[in-house]
């Protein structure tokens, strides 16, 4: 099995192609599973949601919602050395998210006219949060703590309860710690449907935000409408790009870092330098070898891994621009000569230290990133996600008098009278209070 082949750049579509190729698309048996499960939850609510968690999780919990004093214990159970790290990691997030707070504005444009942009957070926000082998308190902070910042206020988190009936106890002393008091012991596409939806005992939520497996996907796929979701998250991905004054061992240990996740994870390095794409492949190859989760390994980097070796510089930046990458890493001569070349990336790693683990556990920025290419258009959670734009309109009579006829012929162009008759109204109303203003504006 050849790990992280080499890929001449006239080449290069076929590999491209594998990875665009890996998300987007469900299996037709796990569709009509979660649309029965979503079915099921919405006509029987809490019976649904307990008769499902026995079914797949094979237990039952004493409750589905989960008890404040079990967070508090769980809390206190904590490894003190997890404890002070999440702490500080958590003081990181909160500082950079911060800074994307918005805020109300309002502006005069005469005639005592008040114009302006209302910020208004989501009421109620519903956080996935997986259990088992796959729970990562890293996310929950990072999905958690922008809303907070926002000012949601109220966050109803749901994870699927392990054998002793509650969820992961990581889960449930996380939560603890950032204040969030509705917990409950439920996962599966039964839980993305209990927050869309809504049940006895869990309230509808506003917006779903959170990472799970495919049912969890797509459940959140099916509901996005009635509430609004993050995203349809995809596999995990990393691109390299490097030249001649790159660390082999630091380009290898970065694209591991990543590979590692799942089999269907990507792993790319883009370089014009061969000799460099060959050192690496040459210590991933021994990297893999000694490596933990070799199995998980060995199949994303034979599948989806890649050294596409270019003409130049200017061919790589094409390429990365290309694959659109949800983590791009720049070690090159000058990382912020090279920035302004990129357009299109989720989180941008700039210099040798800055390696992606950085952003997924400590430096502040959110680690939940477009996948899939998406980052074309989309952008990673922020606080932006958690709040509302409403516009603000404060018309006064002087203006409408001035406007009011204007506004009326651009109803009528659109054949709808009864626009122009809510205007013209009112401009009747006006001219009988003061017949010789409206003579003059109207002249």
């Amino acid at each position: 099995m050849e790990l992280l082949p080499i890929v001449p750049y006239e080449q290069r579509a076929e590999r491209l192609a594998a990875l665009w190729a890996r998300g987007g698309t469900f299996d037709p048996e796990i569709e009509r599973a979660v649309q029965e499960i979503l079915q099921q939850v919405q006509q029987q609510g809490d019976a649904a949601l307990l008769a499902l968690t026995e079914r797949f999780d094979g237990v039952r919990p004493p409750s589905l919602r989960v008890p404040e004093a079990e967070l508090a214990a769980a809390y206190e159970a904590m490894d003190p050395e997890l404890k002070a790290i999440i702490a500080e990691a958590a003081d990181n997030i909160r500082r950079f998210h911060e800074h994307q707070r918005r805020t109300s504005w309002f502006v005069e444009d005469g005639d005592g006219v008040v114009l302006g942009q209302r910020i208004v957070p989501l009421e109620r926000v519903g956080l996935y949060v997986p259990g088992g082998r796959a729970f990562y308190p890293s996310s929950l902070l990072m999905n958690a703590i922008p809303a907070q910042v926002a000012g949601v206020p109220e966050l109803h988190l749901v994870s699927p309860p392990g054998p002793s009936g509650w969820p992961h106890p990581l889960v449930l002393a996380t939560a603890h710690f950032l204040g969030i008091r509705h917990v409950y012991a439920v996962g599966g596409a039964q839980a993305v449907a209990a927050l869309a939806f809504g049940t006895e005992t869990i309230p509808r939520v506003d917006k779903i935000v959170g990472p799970g497996n495919a049912y969890v996907a797509l459940a959140k796929k099916m509901v996005f409408g009635r509430v609004d979701i993050d995203a349809v998250a995809g596999p995990s991905e990393i691109v390299v790009l490097a030249d001649d004054t790159a660390d082999p061992e630091f380009v290898a240990a970065d694209l591991l870092s990543q590979a590692e996740h799942d089999e269907r994870a990507s792993a790319v390095l883009v370089t014009p330098h061969e000799l460099l794409a060959e050192a690496v492949r040459a210590r991933v190859q021994r990297m893999v070898a000694e490596a933990p989760r070799r199995a998980i390994l060995e199949v994303s980097l034979a599948r989806y891994g890649a050294c596409i070796v270019t003409p130049s510089m200017t061919e790589a930046y094409a390429v990365v621009n290309e694959l659109a990458p949800e983590h791009l890493e720049l070690i090159v001569r000058d990382p912020w000569a090279a920035l302004p070349h990129i357009r299109h990336a989720g989180a941008i790693f700039l210099g040798p230290f800055s390696t992606e683990p950085v952003g997924d556990y400590f430096a502040g920025p959110n680690h939940v990133l477009p996948t899939g290419g998406t980052a074309r258009y989309a952008s990673a959670l922020s606080v932006d996600d958690f709040v509302r734009s409403q516009s603000i309109i404060a018309y006064t009579a002087e203006r409408l008098r001035r406007t009011g006829p204007r506004i009326m012929r651009f109803a009528e162009a659109e054949a709808l009278p009864a626009h122009a008759q809510a205007v013209a109204v009112r401009l009747a109303r006006l001219a009988e209070q003061a017949p010789d203003s409206a003579v003059r504006s109207s002249a």
